[in-house]
């Protein structure tokens, strides 16, 4: 009896947990869907009498959203292999290969991790104005490639793979690379797959260095598309609400495909959000 009275308040606070959590996103798409009077109106109206799905033609038509969906596929899908890319590579490095420096260099890696990525803006941010990287892709995606975390996650999964079958590979006349791509990578799809699905979301929520690079609308992702579509309609909460639903609505398709392995990718992390 006891044992179903906690199953049960446990049920019923997780339900209320989920509703909370649930409730600002109802909110958006139910003021998406309303006229400007009822999503102004004093005490508020949770649901619209007549849905309005022409607010969603009209924000299209204030905003080039199909752009910023471009460029936000372009960017994150990029910055996804390339990380993926220089990830292994490094990881691969400092599992397999003797050399001088090899335990400073993996704690000089290992140390990025204690760095805020926002004491580093400044900095970056000289460097592709020197370069001329400024209101280009480039200057989006190559600063933010390497990370500390995944090359340590990386390695960690290559080392759990014996040393003698890279030995048994080499007296069969073996490459490095073709042993990296025949046996390594396979035994850590699921890891690399973790790496790729968390570094896409990352890249495609990023705000702060997109917007301080991107100075136009050929290169403006979704978020900041999002923030200079609501100036431009300040005044219109509906159309706002509108906006931000058409900005997240690809990323939960992404969530729903993809969420059994983000919620497995998160769990072995060890990381949250």
């Amino acid at each position: 009896m006891q044992r179903r009275i906690g199953q049960s308040i446990k049920l019923i606070l997780l339900i209320l947990g989920a509703f909370l959590m649930m409730f600002p996103f109802i909110w958006m798409l139910a003021t998406s869907l309303k006229t400007l009077p009822e999503a102004t109106a004093i005490p508020p109206i949770m649901f619209p009498e007549t849905p309005q799905f022409g607010n969603y033609l009209e924000a299209l038509q204030v905003a080039p959203f199909g752009l910023y969906l471009r460029n936000s596929i372009l960017v994150a899908g990029i910055a996804t292999l390339l990380t993926l890319a220089l990830t292994v590579l490094a990881a691969y490095a400092f599992t397999i290969y003797e050399f001088r420096g090899k335990t400073v260099m993996f704690f000089l890696c290992l140390a990025t991790m204690m760095i805020p990525s926002e004491l580093l803006i400044i900095q970056n941010f000289i460097t592709i104005s020197k370069l001329h990287w400024v209101n280009t892709f480039q200057g989006i995606i190559i600063p933010t490639l390497a990370s500390g975390f995944y090359i340590y996650m990386m390695r960690e999964y290559f080392m759990q793979i014996p040393s003698v079958l890279y030995k048994a590979a080499k007296v069969d006349g073996c490459g490095d690379f073709r042993y990296l791509m025949r046996i390594m990578l396979p035994m850590n799809k699921n890891a690399i797959a973790t790496i790729g699905i968390l570094t896409f979301i990352s890249q495609w929520n990023s705000f702060i260095w997109p917007l301080m690079v991107a100075k136009d609308d050929s290169h403006r992702v979704m978020a900041i598309g999002l923030l200079h579509f609501r100036d431009a309609v300040s005044s219109q909460v509906n159309l706002q609400m509108a906006g931000a639903t058409i900005v997240i609505l690809p990323m939960l398709i992404f969530y729903l495909v993809f969420r059994k392995q983000i919620i497995e990718g998160v769990s072995r992390g060890g990381i949250k959000g």
